[in-house]
């Protein structure tokens, strides 16, 4: 059972960034070790998240091909929070999360208990349910890393956010994430004690279309879920 530092559903106080256990600092061998997690090969769910149908219109191939072009021509030399604002950003707005229901937010502060351990931290961006907050965070997470030199383990600071969204959730359904280091994303999911983590899909390449339509296909998920 779980317990929250954050409040009415999870909005979380500015003032409460004291934690046993920071994102930050996690990675994915600590996280397998202090809660008996077990890393699995691609699971149902998963597959059905990365091979679900979603229709990509002529002016979004044209919007991609230019963000793919300013990607090639950068990647190798923008820092984490260029690479957020010239390519991932444009992406998720180019996709349209945005409803009074549910929304994209960025370095908002998330905390929880996880099998008694209090965890925290600002996920770069999260989806989740609330228009001017994020109320209850229970799809995805992602942490955005440089391909060259990453601080850190971004694959388990994506799934130790995805742990605490599991436990606001009451472990009901699949918790999504993502996680990318430059031109390559992984997308991720957690369900129990199992996660899963996709092979790497390259923005650079026509990966770029199989990313959108993923993501694209996350937004139709998620709408469902906020239903439920």
């Amino acid at each position: 059972m779980s317990g929250f530092r954050t409040g009415q559903n999870c909005r979380c106080p500015a003032d409460k960034e004291v934690y046993m256990l920071n994102f930050k600092d996690c990675t994915l061998i600590k996280l397998d070790k202090m809660f008996g997690l077990s890393q699995t090969e691609e699971t149902r769910a998963l597959k059905d998240w990365l091979n679900g149908e979603a229709e990509i219109s002529g002016l979004e191939r044209e919007v991609l091909l230019i963000l793919q072009q300013v990607l090639k021509f950068n990647v190798d030399n923008w820092n984490e929070a260029e690479l957020i604002q010239h390519f991932i950003g444009p992406v998720f707005t180019l996709i349209n999360y945005s409803s009074r229901k549910f929304n994209v937010f960025s370095e908002r502060l998330l905390t929880g208990t996880v099998d008694s351990i209090e965890m925290g931290g600002r996920p770069d961006g999260m989806i989740a349910s609330g228009y001017r907050e994020p109320e209850k965070p229970f799809f995805c997470f992602q942490e955005y890393k440089r391909e060259k030199d990453p601080d850190g383990d971004p694959a388990g600071q994506a799934l130790a956010a995805m742990l605490v969204a599991r436990e606001i959730n009451e472990r009901r359904h699949p918790i999504y994430g993502c996680y990318v280091r430059g031109r390559d994303w992984f997308f991720m999911l957690s369900e129990g004690n199992e996660y899963c983590i996709s092979e790497g899909y390259m923005a650079t390449r026509d990966d770029i279309f199989e990313i959108f339509r993923i993501l694209k296909v996350l937004k139709d998920i998620v709408a469902s879920l906020v239903q439920q």
